[in-house]
């Protein structure tokens, strides 16, 4: 059995590690390479760093800070934020990276997956999906009109199977969290999956910084419908909530952010936690 891991994640934003809640109201949180140190020391298994405005101030991502968590730090990390095409893909890799996460812009050229694929293996690229439940009530509003006709690009009109219906429960979201697509998430997730990811990082924004738990139903949908790891986020606020998204979520990962950047929880805490409930973790 595969041991499951436990992911600190650091949102950066100006060169500083950043927390908000549901994606909004940030408080600095510290330097985004000392707080890497400080979790490969506590047994982090690996870490994520995504630069939290790079697509929407349309800057690209901080290589500076990947080059130097890579010399310190020896422990796999994804970067993430403002990844637009194989090329930037490779620059986030050679800066010393060992994944690349893609998100707004895997939903508008999905053939960016299969190429970073092609080019640098699947255990590379991680696609990034932030998901709204929709609660059965889901209707066109104009701000998903703009994107769905104006923005969208020319393959999702094509692909009704990728739709919200009246039957879904979550939608995705690009930019940050700022604009709906229309698109279903469950059925995003399998589509990234064949066109070659090899992780999906699976956001909850209605839990997002809220401690109220990981959106476990969202987890194991998304677990239960693709065959690639996924990493649960959005919600962690007690040691209960990593073994929900690992076990009745059928997580592979679960990741975290101000619980362990204001070290509410430590890492070993919530392994050995894990540990003593059969979930199999790194000690």
């Amino acid at each position: 059995m595969l041991a499951k891991r436990i992911i600190p994640c650091l949102d950066v934003h100006a060169g500083r590690v950043v927390k908000g809640v549901n994606f909004v109201n940030l408080r600095d949180a510290g330097d985004p390479v000392e707080q890497a140190k400080v979790y490969d020391r506590e047994g982090a298994d690996e870490l994520v760093f995504l630069d939290i405005t790079a697509t929407h101030e349309g800057r690209d991502t901080m290589h500076k800070v990947a080059r130097a968590v890579a010399d310190q730090v020896f422990i796999p990390f994804t970067v993430g934020g403002g990844i637009r095409s194989v090329e930037d893909m490779r620059a986030m890799l050679r800066s010393g990276a060992d994944k690349v996460a893609i998100n707004s812009a895997a939903v508008h050229a999905p053939e960016l997956i299969s190429a970073g694929a092609w080019d640098f293996g699947a255990q590379a690229i991680v696609v990034a999906i932030d998901a709204r439940r929709i609660n059965g009530q889901y209707a066109v509003n104009s701000e998903q009109s703009a994107f769905m006709n104006a923005q969208s690009p020319d393959w999702l009109a094509e692909r009704e199977d990728l739709r919200v219906t009246a039957a879904s429960q979550w939608e995705v979201y690009v930019r940050g969290g700022r604009v709906p697509t229309g698109i279903d998430a469950v059925a995003w997730a399998q589509e990234a999956e064949r066109r070659g990811a090899g992780e999906l990082l699976l956001t909850s924004m209605d839990g997002d910084g809220t401690k109220s738990g990981y959106d476990v139903a969202l987890t194991r949908a998304v677990s239960d419908a693709v065959n690639i790891p996924v990493i649960a986020s959005g919600g962690a606020g007690t040691q209960q909530h990593f073994a929900d998204a690992l076990i009745e979520g059928n997580a592979d990962a679960a990741l975290a952010a101000s619980l362990f950047h204001f070290r509410e929880l430590a890492i070993a805490d919530v392994k050995s936690y894990l540990a003593e409930r059969n979930v199999a973790v790194r000690i």
